[in-house]
């Protein structure tokens, strides 16, 4: 069998996706690594800087897909819309994404340096490039698999609309290796009280794009089993 490798950034993408897939974690990995049918499915962490050691014991890769949640430039999208993008930008680069029979594509999505925080910065961004959403992944994951000469294709939901940014101290209880920080998301909460009502929309928001997200990988591996 021909296998999918579902790549995502963070340890919460993973585990949520894996939960509403039936994936079993993946034994003798520190990191997060889940398998089910046609699926593998690895953590790669914030811009996919662990990729190439993650990805390393998954053979007969066919298809390479960037995962999880992304920011909404576009004012028509909400939380839990799914993004399954033509192309994704970076910098004065943009790659054409496979085509993927099961699902529609449509539009660009735009890969960042740094965490677009602010609805103003979304704005300028969207009207800078066009593109639908953002992400910090998606342009590395497909560069990656190009250098492999493997078809990638991105398949991401909406977890903050343009409307709503992600506050930066939020955003850095992410661990470079993907995983959550607790202490780290405690002292957020307990020096800034605004930001407990902040993580609970996000959360709720991010729960509903994998959702999404999970229903269109589901629909790619049954196509292969």
């Amino acid at each position: 069998m021909t296998r999918v490798l579902v790549v995502t950034a963070v340890d919460l993408e993973a585990r949520g996706l894996a939960r509403h897939l039936g994936l079993a974690r993946v034994a003798g990995h520190d990191w997060p690594h889940y398998r089910g049918g046609a699926l593998d499915l690895v953590c790669a962490g914030p811009r996919a800087a662990h990729l190439e050691a993650r990805a390393a014991g998954v053979e007969s890769v066919s298809l390479v897909i960037s995962a999880g949640v992304c920011g909404a430039l576009s004012p028509d999208l909400a939380e839990g819309d799914l993004v399954v993008p033509e192309a994704v930008m970076a910098a004065t680069r943009r790659v054409a994404t496979a085509v993927l029979p099961e699902l529609r594509r449509a539009g660009t999505l735009v890969t960042v340096e740094e965490i677009v925080a602010t609805p103003e910065q979304k704005a300028r961004l969207w009207v800078e490039t066009g593109a639908l959403a953002c992400d910090m992944e998606s342009a590395p994951i497909l560069e990656w698999a190009a250098k492999r000469g493997l078809r990638a294709a991105i398949v991401r939901g909406v977890s903050d609309r343009a409307s709503r940014g992600v506050p930066a101290d939020l955003a850095a209880v992410v661990e470079p290796d993907g995983r959550v920080r607790t202490a780290r998301a405690v002292r957020v909460v307990l020096s800034r009280p605004r930001a407990i009502p902040e993580a609970m929309m996000l959360m709720s928001a991010t729960n509903a794009a994998l959702k999404s997200v999970a229903a269109a990988l589901g629909r790619i591996a049954r196509a292969r089993a």
